[in-house]
């Protein structure tokens, strides 16, 4: 029986050393590769399981006085197995954890992406809105600089008739005045 206990120990050491190999190199593989390998060291582990209980079964049957140094080993391959099993999840894990942190920044950059695209879409509505009113501001001074133009003329032509009136007014006055003395002299020379 221990012989059978012994060729189940060996092909647990290789199957072990396998596995061990594999886990070891599945971070460093291609996505496609990946999954294979994963694939493929699980099978192992299963095969691994099997085998253990397989020598499980054999330590069963060994005479309870040579059982205890059968025992011993069965708990350090069972030990193995379990370490095994934790480094195998332990470098899923650790592949998941780097594919969701490369998720969350693919996202936060298409946030960023998105956040900058509608800044940038507000940024253009707003200069396309100051647009439309600088050039209302320019056809206002435009209307108001032809007002003005002819508010111009229109102040030029009343000051002109002021000043024609004024000197109107003048002339008539001096002519009044000429007309007083003038007849306040003839009247004078005839007495």
């Amino acid at each position: 029986m221990s012989s059978d206990f012994e060729g189940y120990e060996q092909d647990f050491a290789v199957l072990t050393a396998e596995i061990t190999s594999k886990i070891a190199r599945v971070p460093r593989l291609p996505p496609d590769e990946k999954k294979q390998m994963v694939a493929n060291v699980e099978k192992q582990l299963e095969e691994a399981k099997e085998l253990l209980e397989q020598m499980d079964l054999e330590v069963r049957e060994i005479p309870p006085q040579s059982r205890g140094m059968y025992s011993n080993r069965m708990r350090s391959y069972k030990q193995e197995m379990g370490k095994l099993e934790k480094d195998f999840r332990a470098h899923l894990l650790d592949n998941t954890e780097r594919l969701e942190r490369s998720s969350r920044r693919l996202e936060a950059g298409y946030q960023i992406a998105v956040e900058t695209e509608q800044i940038g879409q507000e940024m253009l509505e707003n200069l396309s809105h100051d647009r439309e009113k600088i050039q209302r501001a320019r056809e206002r001074l435009r209307e108001t600089d032809a007002n003005l133009g002819k508010s111009s003329r229109v102040l030029t032509g009343m000051l002109r008739r002021i000043i024609q009136n004024r000197i109107l007014v003048v002339i008539l006055s001096i002519i009044l005045v000429i007309s007083i003395l003038m007849a306040i002299t003839f009247s004078v020379r005839r007495h």
